[in-house]
């Protein structure tokens, strides 16, 4: 098992190039599901759960390789063998997402209930909610979700809201099996998020007929066959703010490419509030800070409001503000296992029900850390970045789920990480 020696602290200085976004890339590659034939994805990130939905893709029968350019060319002619085994998808969440596509692709889908990080209950009950809306006949067999739709489905006006707002990952289940199905659909409080906006545009080029895209109401008319589509994903917005918050935490500056600012205006606004400078260039941002951190409270709230993916790189900023902070968490009310290994690095963070109250401190110290899950993970490094002395955080597999070469990347403008074999 890998870990990361950070020390600290440094100043951080130069230019980084944001990778393309995971969270838009899984799902589309999931999409890929629904057109027979050749598909190539262009701005793939090397992630570990890239590598997890590749492997899951060739278990259905599709073929998956990563081209020397980067990009992943998928042929799903022959989707043979539509089950979700529970060994690949215990591994990641986002294996959800093949769920609507196989049911409108084959008429029959068997996805084992997903696993992915330790941040609290994320039921997948609207997903089989919307896919039953659409016709589907939907049970639960050996923890896995079977569906059918033999008849193929049938478009509906569907209400997709939960109890924590919409659901990104059951926007995309929906909206993808739609664009199959009979007649139209219509999806109110839809997720607006940027990979939502990504997957219906790539959706289009593949001969969909999608309206609404990036509002919370999306009207999918349903065609009778989709073409495979070469397309490049988005840049990576959680990564582009990791390294906006490397910037500030380390006093340094930071030029970011691949970066589209305005999808960020929440956590633009937010950084700039406490003191971070961020200038808008063609294609990213100047991100710097010279002055002291202010504090603030902040609540996460699906897009546009503040990303929960965003909290625990924000929290262990705050850390070093002057005052005291506040972090409310709406989204997964139970994502605070950063808090007690931040507490080692001496920040002052006491957990109060679904928000944490942030004591700013002079310094962090470096210390051991575990990372609990991929977020958390990349708080720990940016904490490490600052802190005096040598961080060690375990369990870095986490943070190669998400973050594409992290500390080659960080290594590059200044940073002191090695990793090593444990």
């Amino acid at each position: 098992m890998d870990i990361f020696s950070i020390e600290g602290p440094v100043k951080l200085s130069g230019g980084l190039r944001v990778s393309g976004s995971k969270n838009a890339t899984l799902p589309i590659m999931a999409a890929t599901l629904l057109a027979p034939g050749r598909s190539v994805i262009k701005q793939s990130p090397r992630l570990a759960d890239i590598a997890v939905m590749a492997l899951l893709l060739k278990g259905l029968g599709a073929e998956v390789n990563r081209e020397d350019n980067g990009d992943i060319a998928i042929d799903t002619s022959n989707i043979d063998n539509p089950v979700g085994e529970y060994d690949i998808v215990r591994r990641m969440r986002a294996s959800i997402c093949i769920l609507g596509p196989l049911l409108a692709r084959c008429g029959r889908a068997e996805v084992s209930m997903p696993g992915g990080c330790a941040i609290g209950d994320r039921p997948v009950d609207i997903h089989i909610r919307g896919l039953t809306e659409l016709g589907a006949k939907i049970h639960l067999d050996n923890g896995n979700i079977v569906a059918v739709a033999p008849n193929g489905l049938t478009g509906k006006r569907i209400f997709l809201g939960g109890p924590f707002g919409s659901t990104v990952l059951g926007t995309a289940n929906i909206l993808s099996a739609a664009t199959l199905a009979k007649g139209r659909t219509i999806i109110e409080s839809a997720a607006c998020e940027p990979e939502i906006t990504d997957l219906a545009n790539c959706l289009n080029e593949m001969g969909a007929k999608i309206s609404g895209i990036g509002s919370p109401r999306l009207v999918i008319d349903g065609v009778d066959r989709l073409s495979g589509v070469e397309y490049k994903v988005i840049g990576d917005r959680i990564e582009a703010g990791t390294f906006m918050v490397a910037a500030a935490i380390t006093s340094g500056r930071l030029e970011l490419t691949n970066c589209d600012v305005e999808a960020m205006s929440a956590v633009v606004d937010c950084l700039e509030r406490i003191g971070v400078d961020i200038e808008a260039t063609e294609d990213g941002c100047i991100v710097s800070r010279s002055g002291e951190l202010k504090t603030a409270d902040i609540t996460t709230q699906p897009y546009p409001g503040f990303p929960t993916d965003l909290q625990a790189q924000l929290m262990a900023l705050l850390a070093l503000a002057d005052g005291n902070s506040v972090i409310t968490e709406k989204i997964f009310p139970d994502r605070f296992m950063h808090v007690a290994e931040m507490n080692r690095m001496a920040a002052r963070l006491r957990k109060e029900g679904p928000s944490v109250i942030v004591a700013g401190v002079d310094k962090l110290i470096a210390a051991p850390v575990m990372a609990s899950d991929l977020r958390a993970s990349a708080a720990l490094v940016l904490a490490g970045l600052a802190a005096e002395g040598t961080t060690v955080v375990n369990r870095v597999y986490h943070i190669d789920r998400g973050y594409e070469r992290i500390e080659r990347k960080l290594n590059a403008v200044g940073a002191k990480i090695t990793r090593k074999r444990q």
